[in-house]
């Protein structure tokens, strides 16, 4: 039982970190300042939540008018999550 466990929760973890790595791919492609980006997964029992750490003048960039900027990066990720049979959060820290 114990080792049934170990293995969902590795699984989950690389679930997320495949996420992870679509979040990445679309927040280096709109950002000016690569560098500055940096992504922590936190693996919750329901769902991951992906906190995306972007320079000041970046946060505008990847959030976008309105918000539509970052409304498609989640779903997007929600879409990939789904297709994984998991679930994802994706928050933008300045």
């Amino acid at each position: 039982m114990a080792e049934e466990q170990a293995v969902a929760a590795a699984t989950e973890a690389e679930l997320s970190d495949r996420i992870a790595d679509l979040v990445e791919y679309l927040v280096l492609s709109i950002v000016d300042d690569a560098d500055a980006v940096s992504l922590e997964v936190i693996d919750g029992d329901n769902a991951s939540v992906i906190e995306i750490t972007v320079s000041e003048p970046d946060v505008a960039k990847v959030i976008g008018r309105h918000g539509r900027t970052i409304k498609a990066i989640r779903t997007l990720a929600r879409a990939l999550a789904a297709r994984l049979g998991t679930s994802v959060e994706v928050e933008v820290l300045g």
